[in-house]
């Protein structure tokens, strides 16, 4: 007697990582690139948070847009746009982690948002004739995002290879991370606390219209939308 086994047959889903893999390669190449470059300067960069021997040797307003800075915010958009991907799925279970034109559409969105921001600062402060002071302030603004987000890259790789995530444990980044811009900002207003009143003036308005407005703005279009 011929017994009949009937299979059932279930379509496994494969997710596709290999996309997310070599973003992570192309940011580990551009570190190198940038290290390998700048050596002496990648050093000093790397002791930041122990030594202000950075911030005191790079401190003119053409480092702004040094070679250096250039691949390291390259860095700084992939691990934050890495990020943000993971806050919309594990936190909106909004699209997924595998979803490599939620990355794209993120990492541009990003681009544009920082880049138009910068546009604007920069015509802000042709307007009031304070140019060399905004310089200073987004070098120094650059020069700690920066290292925030080659710190967060090893973070996000583990979040977005890890089966399991905690929204404790993305809760606690966003806290850091808003921890350490907080103080970027005291650490600001202690240096320029003696400015003219022109150019303090110069400071809340960039605080409030250029740093605490737009980021409320995409906080608010995240959570409507």
């Amino acid at each position: 007697m011929l017994t009949m086994i009937m299979h059932e047959l279930h379509l496994r889903n494969i997710e596709n990582k290999d996309w997310a893999t070599l973003v992570f390669l192309i940011a580990l190449v551009l570190i190198v690139l940038a290290k390998t470059t700048f050596e002496s300067r990648f050093s000093d960069f790397v002791r930041m948070l122990v030594s202000n021997k950075y911030n005191k040797i790079y401190r003119e307003s053409n480092q702004l847009l040094n070679g250096f800075n250039v691949l390291l915010f390259a860095v700084n958009l992939i691990s934050l746009s890495f990020f943000i991907q993971m806050i919309l799925v594990h936190g909106y279970h909004y699209g997924s982690k595998t979803d490599w034109m939620l990355f794209v559409r993120i990492f541009t969105l990003l681009g544009v948002f920082i880049l138009s921001k910068f546009l604007i600062e920069k015509i802000i402060a042709t307007t009031f004739e304070i140019e060399e002071f905004a310089e200073q302030i987004n070098l120094q603004k650059v020069n700690y995002r920066t290292y925030v987000g080659l710190l967060l890259l090893p973070v996000t790789g583990v979040l977005y290879y890890c089966n399991y995530v905690s929204m404790f444990a993305i809760f606690a980044i966003i806290v850091i991370l808003l921890t350490i811009n907080v103080l970027t900002y005291l650490f600001s207003l202690k240096i320029y606390q003696n400015l003219s009143p022109d150019k303090l003036f110069y400071f809340i308005l960039y605080l409030c219209a250029l740093e605490i407005a737009p980021y409320y703005f995409i906080y608010y279009l995240i959570t409507k939308n």
